[in-house]
Parts: structure tokens; sequence; C-alpha cells
């Protein structure tokens, strides 16, 4: 399965979802229309990854209703179906896969960033059984490229057996920061996945400001084609520069009332150049 989609190198921040309720109080405007939440949410993030998407098939209309109330360059990720990941037998998810990705994700147009493939932490790795499962993850939907991140959550992924057959297959490992998954940020595909767990509900940004400057730095080598060097690896790291990459950072779980403040931080320090 080859990617096709071209990286630009751009660096997009954000966080899971539009609705939660303590948001009311510290992110979205006193008095602010429920429907219009995710208008509001996407003026002042690049990017926001949907978790309804693991639970529930949504229809084209509603696809298409999130991409017109969004501007344009906003993107979303879409956490793939749970019925596709959360099986016994890798190999056989081909129909739910197919149900997922014709299910009119492709009305997102631009907007639709990477597909992300959530395993249970309880999923060891199986290399016959999970090659067969990234066989069946299309390489378009309607003409539109497809980028798939796989986000393992046992620690038998830590290991340069799967690393080689995610580069085969031209997708990325989601890298997650946090001591409850595993946590490497190997590169395996042309675009970087990060899931910052760590928002502490006692900092107002969510992530104290040094620790804000070193991810605002990561990202930038991570999109100029490097590779940072304080983040955890399997392995070491290559030496040759790679092309451009599109980033995707996002301030996941922790104090998650602190996450839009995390991620409109780091945007603001991306913007400093």
């Amino acid at each position: 399965m080859a990617n096709t989609r071209a990286s630009s190198g751009a660096v997009r921040s954000g966080v899971g979802g539009w609705t939660f309720e303590p948001w009311r109080d510290n992110f979205y405007p006193k008095g602010l229309a429920h429907s219009k939440e995710l208008a509001y949410a996407s003026t002042q993030l690049t990017a926001i990854e949907v978790n309804g998407t693991y639970y529930s098939t949504f229809k084209p209309p509603t696809f298409a209703k999130w991409r017109d109330e969004t501007p344009e360059g906003f993107v979303f990720s879409l956490k793939a179906n749970r019925f596709a990941t959360n099986r016994k037998v890798l190999a056989d998810a081909g129909e739910s896969i197919e149900r997922f990705v014709g299910s009119g994700l492709s009305e997102l147009g631009p907007k639709l960033g990477p597909l992300v493939w959530q395993f249970a932490p309880t999923k060891a790795f199986d290399p016959v059984d999970f090659e067969a499962f990234l066989e069946l993850l299309p390489r378009e939907v309607d003409g539109l490229p497809l980028r798939h991140a796989l986000d393992v959550r046992h620690k038998s992924f830590m290991d340069p057996a799967y690393l080689a057959l995610a580069r085969k297959h031209h997708c990325a490992t989601v890298f997650t920061d946090s001591d409850d998954y595993p946590s490497f940020a190997d590169l395996t595909g042309d675009f970087v996945y990060a899931r910052l767990m760590r928002t502490d509900p006692a900092v107002k940004t969510g992530y104290a400001p040094r620790a804000l400057d070193r991810w605002a730095e990561a990202a930038k080598t991570w999109a100029a084609g490097g590779e940072p060097a304080e983040v955890p690896r399997v392995e070491a790291p290559g030496k040759k520069k790679a092309g451009l990459r599109d980033v995707f950072m996002y301030f996941i779980s922790g104090a998650k009332e602190r996450a839009p403040a995390a991620a409109m931080a780091l945007i603001a320090r991306l913007a400093q150049g």
C-alpha cells in the first residue's frame, strides 16, 4: 500500500473532539450555542481528532457539515471504527474497514487528515496477522489519498520487526507521550502523529512552558525532515534527513480541561518561527 498524498511540512495542533462540558468554562465564550462549538474551535485550533467515529458510523451529510463549518486549512483526524481493530483476527477486518472508509469520509475533501487505527492495550504484535491487516488498508477513497496512523498499545510492538512492517506499508506509528502505553517515536511513515497525554490540571497551559517549548522545537524538526534527539525510540534515528513531513500533534486525555490551552500555546510557539 503506497501513500500518494504529498507532505507540505505543515504542523497542526489540536484536541480530541469539540464537545466537553468543562470547556464551556475555560475555552468557549460564555453563552456560545452548542451548535457553534465546532466553528469556534476550528478558529482557535488547526486540527481535531474525532473519537466519535470509533464508536459509531456517521453518514456523508455529517462529514459534509463538518467540512462546511470549518475554515480552509483545518484538518480532521478520524479514529477508525473499533469493529475494525478490536478483534482477535485482524486479517478478518476487511468488511469493517470497507464500511468505515466508505461511510462518507471523502466528503471532507482536503480537510481529511490521517485515519487512526487504535488497537487494544491487550493486542500483542503478531507479524503475520498484522501484515494481513495492513494489506487491507486502502490507499484512497473516491480519488482522495488516505494516510494511515497505527496506534499500537502493547509493548510487544516495540520491535524492529514491527517498525519494518509499518514502513513497508507506509503507515505512521502514533507517538504517545504517556506512561500508560508504549512510548516510542520511531518514524515509519512520511508524516508524524503525536498524542500528548500529560496535561496537568494545575498548569494553566496544560504542559509547562518549557515542555511546550520542547514540543514546538520537536514539531519543527520533524516537519523539516529531521528527528528530535530527546524522544524515546526502539532504534537509533536515521542519519539522513528526509523530505518535508506533515506533523499532527494532539493534546489528548490527561487533564482534558487544559487541552485547548495547551494546543493554542503550541500554535503560538510555532507561529514565532
